[in-house]
């Protein structure tokens, strides 16, 4: 699969809005983008999807009207019923529950805990109901999982915090800020990190993250300041964006300004990149990761098996399953190819991100 789509077009998000619109509901409820109907002659076609979370942008605002909308292309009377589970690991059983007595015969699901999910996943596999896992890989008897290369992700971070950090590693020492422990992306992340960092900065302070929460980002960054002393810390880690915005707020309380990784590519990470408050993230393209989980599902709905194009890896889950897979992979955002990555692709225009408060920084960097 290409490294990055040819565009993530704006058209293409609204194009999808009326979709959304009809599906949203409140997080963590059950809502269907159409009535069930038959698509090209193959039978009903009925898909849950289930996604973990909200306070990470990128789920409501992109993962769920992509996979929607490439779903609709392919399949125009497609029945789909929306779940988000609020970071919730028990909900989200529930809700699984809940896909599999609506009749759904795919589940897409990026699992809260890959492996408090596995008695769920088998539950759906007793049933006949195949299960695509996104962006995470549950335990347990997966049918096919579309991700990417996600201890590339963390080898490419500590390039970056390497590389920025330079000259200044033999005066002191870095923080980590990993994920959720429950994730197994943010074991894949943490490790890739280390294979780039170890040997050529020093860790002082590293920490796990539940639930990849900003908050306890913000607290570990600052407990990790206070441990080291201010004047010592040279960099931070962090494994996404999210917890990077928390960092950020407590490197400048400690009138620190450093090195800070990230992930995602979310608005506010764009615009503290142009800032000089935080030094890159990656961006992920969410439109082929979406379409190929669109993909999977439909064939498996259609009782088709997967190509090769859409599967051309293999993965192993926590559990040992042997997975068909496909791997995407990520781009290091810095603030030299914004305008060529997430605004080129149509994640963001220049507006969004050029804010007044920015103004000045999207002017230095020719992003106009």
């Amino acid at each position: 699969m290409k490294s990055r789509p040819t565009g993530i077009v704006v058209a293409a998000a609204a194009a999808s809005l009326a979709l959304a619109l009809s599906s949203c509901g409140s997080a963590g409820q059950s809502t269907s983008a159409s009535s069930s109907g038959s698509g090209s002659g193959t039978g009903t076609v009925k898909i849950g999807l289930l996604l973990p979370e909200s306070k990470t942008t990128r789920y409501e605002q992109f993962d769920k009207p992509l996979i929607e909308q490439k779903i609709k292309e392919l399949v125009p009377n497609a029945q789909i019923d929306y779940y988000n589970a609020n970071q919730d690991a028990t909900l989200q059983q529930t809700q699984v529950d809940t896909a599999l007595t609506k009749g759904n015969q795919v589940l897409i699901l990026d699992a809260v805990d890959a492996k408090a999910i596995q008695s769920s996943v088998q539950k759906a596999h007793d049933a006949g109901v195949k299960v695509v896992a996104y962006d995470r890989l549950a335990q347990g008897p997966v049918d096919s999982y579309v991700s990417f290369d996600n201890h590339k992700v963390g080898e490419l971070q500590g390039q970056a915090l390497v590389a920025a950090v330079g000259d200044k590693a033999s005066a002191g020492k870095i923080i980590m800020i990993n994920g959720s422990p429950t994730d197994p992306n943010a074991a894949d992340f943490k490790a890739g990190a280390h294979s780039a960092i170890d040997g050529k900065l020093t860790v002082g302070k590293e920490y796990d993250t539940p639930n990849w929460d900003p908050n306890n980002a913000n607290q570990e960054a600052a407990a990790g300041i206070t441990a080291i002393g201010a004047p010592n810390v040279v960099g931070v880690y962090s494994a996404n964006d999210g917890m990077a915005a928390g960092i950020a707020t407590a490197l400048k309380a400690a009138n620190l300004s450093v090195p800070l990784t990230g992930q995602d590519a979310q608005l506010d990470a764009v615009q503290r990149i142009l800032a000089g408050t935080q030094t890159m993230s990656i961006y992920k393209p969410y439109k082929p990761e979406a379409d190929t989980a669109a993909q999977m599902a439909v064939a498996f709905a259609q009782g088709k098996s997967l190509t090769s194009e859409v599967a051309s890896a293999k993965a192993t889950s926590g559990s040992g399953q042997a997975v068909q897979s496909n791997l995407i992979t990520p781009i290091v955002l810095t603030k030299d190819n914004i305008k060529s990555t997430v605004v080129a692709d149509g994640l963001y225009t220049v507006a969004q991100i050029c804010t007044p408060d920015y103004a000045a920084a999207c002017a230095a960097a020719g992003l106009q």
